[in-house]
């Protein structure tokens, strides 16, 4: 055989005949076994045709007969990486670079290995040489991106990217590994926007259409995010996570019965998926539908304690009766969310300043229950003791409690479109002493912020009523009724008693100057009004039951309750004449105005408190304009909020322990207006020298609490629970 046989043979090979190829390559080599060229181009043959064996045995040969060859060095490297066998694949690399220090498939192809051994580093170290040998070579530099991201390096990946897309502006496998990285830091704004780019190149990605929805949901633009998991559904129909989202947004924009058939249609395909169960029961609990309670909390229940991520932490508040549960709720979340937490930023340094500087983390800096309760504290903090930071990560600038609030900071960052790490990052360069976050498992929650452990305390409050679950979070503030001293051992955090009730109030918020006719509300003029202003998915069908019970013995009676969505009103409407109630009875409010909802309350007798979720913001709501509320404790932290805040307001007496009790004194009290006058007329006193409504006094209350929480801090001991003494003697 000749050197133009050898040549034929490439011809052939580079037309794709592979066998023609093959068998010339092979006469060559019956009659010159070590012939270099022919066992190098059968071994690549082979590995054309698949059978990755037979190729690497071939290149090993010859290499046995040229160990210089770079190219078969290289090609026999990658074989054994395809082959799985990657410490050997290493070796080759590393005689290929040996050979040609400046080769750079070799670098990219070493560099994918050793990351594929988690030897980021090593792997870095070759990448950021391919970068330095082609800077012009965007591959180069896309592929240094998502090694940094796989490192947990997002602004450095994200950066990379740039210099990519730079030199290739269209390339649509860059655009795409930019977005994801935009999604996967929370940076959701410019996520949502670098998927739309690069849809306009890939409109059949339907996992891009599903991340840009998601991005577009966290941004608080619901209404465009729709269409996306339409197109991810449509173009990916088996797609349980897509129907899942999908369910999601409508259940946001309070479409609960689209929401639950998404929700059918996810776990259909996929049964085990987390948490959509917990959102599926969760949609009829807004709905008001209660025809499968007690058979969907059994079912969830049960997957709770068998570990299972059926159920929101946030959703456990209102199905799960026992703080237990919540715990075990609250702990398989954190675990999926934080299966492994990032190295901490924070690492153990002890700041010297001449204040404590206190965070405050929040997406409600806007029209919401949370800032009505504490946009008085942040104004009222001791500036001698405290330098006080608001981080704000949610809507709402345009609203004028959010330009108070930002006003009651002394420094205030709105970090909307920062990613966690980002946000931590500032953090730790503020060297904040004690960072508060006020939401927990709420909506819009950030919750991988804390996770980088950028402050040396770490404090869960007021926003979420239960625990979080989660190592990093140190503290949780409470108080003695709403976790009871025997319930200590069902939250991760260490438990801080503050003296009062725990929950803030602002003593100067605003009532409308509006006077509010029954008539105009829909109410009757001379009869008794009982009402629950909380979301309609705490009303379960047992204290329905006792409110029916109130107005067939009240016959001039109505019930007033808040309008969430159609389905409530039809639902209960339906319920209430099942009962032998006029429909017409049950008087629905919409939402209004913070200030005009406080103003109209005063036209109501008797405010109706739920179980096992009672009144919170709104059970303060009520009792600031003189609203009695008669409550029923409940067994968990969400469920004896009403019961603290009447205490504090020094209204025991409304406190019920029983489903018979609470029905019997909200009896009592609609029958006899002496007594419930007298009751009015000691809430409205009360309000003004009890010390539920006194901020200051609660304010002095945080600061003595989150004090002692530093000085243990300062003195290097770990968190522990206690209790803080009054910063006021009772009035």
């Amino acid at each position: 055989m000749t050197q133009s046989d050898l040549q034929t043979a490439f011809g052939l090979q580079r037309a794709g005949k592979l066998k023609e190829a093959a068998e010339i390559y092979r006469q060559i080599l019956r009659s010159a076994p070590r012939n270099f060229d022919a066992l190098h181009a059968l071994g690549l043959v082979r590995y054309q045709s698949g059978d990755l064996v037979e190729a690497e045995r071939l290149l090993a040969q010859a290499l046995n007969v040229n160990p210089q060859a770079v190219d078969a060095r290289l090609n026999h490297a990658l074989l054994l990486f395809r082959l799985g066998r990657v410490d050997e694949s290493l070796q080759s690399f590393n005689g290929a670079i040996a050979t040609k220090p400046d080769f750079v498939e070799a670098l990219v192809d070493r560099g994918n290995a050793l990351a594929q051994l988690r030897r980021y580093e090593e792997a870095l170290a070759d990448f950021n040489r391919v970068a330095e040998l082609r800077p012009g070579w965007a591959f180069a530099w896309g592929n240094l991106g998502r090694l940094l991201g796989t490192m947990g390096r997002p602004l450095e990946a994200l950066a990379s990217f740039g210099k990519a897309l730079k030199l290739e502006p269209k390339n649509p496998d860059l655009l795409r590994f930019r977005a994801d990285a935009l999604f996967l830091m929370k940076r959701n704004s410019e996520a949502a926007q670098a998927y739309e780019i690069y849809l306009a190149l890939k409109p059949d990605d339907a996992q891009a259409w599903n991340n840009r929805g998601v991005a577009l949901i966290e941004s608080r633009r619901p209404v465009e995010a729709l269409p996306c998991f339409e197109k991810a559904v449509g173009l990916q129909p088996k797609d349980a996570e897509a129907w899942s989202n999908r369910g999601n947004v409508l259940f946001e924009l309070k479409r609960f019965d689209e929401a639950a058939e998404a929700y059918h249609r996810a776990l259909a395909i996929e049964p085990d998926l987390s948490f959509v169960r917990g959102f599926l029961v969760q949609c009829r609990l807004r709905s008001c539908d209660w025809r499968f309670l007690d058979r969907d909390r059994a079912e969830i229940e049960a997957g709770v304690r068998a570990g299972k991520p059926v159920l929101d932490p946030l959703g456990s508040l209102f199905i799960l009766r026992s703080p237990e549960d919540q715990l075990r709720c609250a702990r398989i979340s954190a675990a999926d969310g934080f299966a492994s937490l990032p190295p901490p930023l924070w690492k153990g340094e002890r700041y010297r300043h001449d204040r404590i500087r206190l965070a405050y983390l929040s997406a409600d800096y806007r029209p919401h229950p949370v800032a009505f309760l504490i946009a008085g504290v942040f104004e009222h903090h001791d500036r001698k003791r405290f330098e006080t930071i608001g981080i704000s990560f949610g809507p709402g600038q345009d609203s004028s409690i959010h330009g108070r609030i930002a006003r009651g900071f002394e420094h205030f960052y709105d970090v909307r479109n920062k990613g966690d790490l980002e946000v931590a990052s500032l953090l730790r360069e503020l060297e904040v002493d004690v960072a508060v976050d006020l939401m927990g498992f709420t909506e819009h929650c950030r919750t991988g912020i804390l996770s980088h452990r950028p402050a040396p305390v770490q404090v869960n409050y007021l926003g979420f009523p239960g625990t979080m679950g989660a190592p990093h979070i140190d503290y949780l503030l409470g108080d003695r009724i709403v976790i009871p001293e025997a319930d200590r051992k069902f939250y991760s955090e260490q438990i801080v008693y503050l003296p009062d009730a725990y929950q803030a109030n602002d003593s100067k918020r605003e009532i409308a100057s509006r006077s509010f006719t029954r008539t105009e509300l829909g109410l009757p003029d001379d009869g008794f009004v009982f009402c629950c202003f909380n979301n309609n998915f705490k009303i379960t069908d047992e204290f329905f039951a006792v409110w029916m019970r109130l107005l067939a013995q009240n016959q001039r009676s109505v019930l007033w309750l808040l309008m969430d969505n159609p389905s409530v009103v039809r639902n209960l409407r339906e319920r209430a004449s099942a009962s032998g109630i006029a429909p017409e009875r049950l008087v629905f409010a919409p939402r209004t105005t913070p200030a005009e909802h406080l103003a109209r309350q005063q036209a109501a007798d008797l405010f109706l408190d739920t179980l096992p979720y009672s009144a919170h913001t709104t059970a303060s709501d009520a009792l600031f304009v003189g609203l009695p509320l008669v409550t029923c404790l409940g067994t968990t932290f969400a469920g004896r909020v009403a019961a603290s805040l009447l205490t504090a307001v020094g209204l025991p007496e409304l406190i019920t322990r029983s489903l018979d009790e609470y029905e019997a004194l909200a009896t009592r009290l609609a029958r006899n207006p002496t007594e419930l006058r007298s009751i009015r007329e000691k809430l409205a006193a009360n309000g003004k020298t009890y010390p539920l409504f006194d901020t200051t006094r609660m304010t002095r209350n945080l600061e003595n609490a989150f004090a002692a929480m530093w000085e243990r801090s300062q003195r290097g001991q770990p968190p522990a629970g206690f209790a803080v003494d009054p910063a006021v003697q009772p009035r």
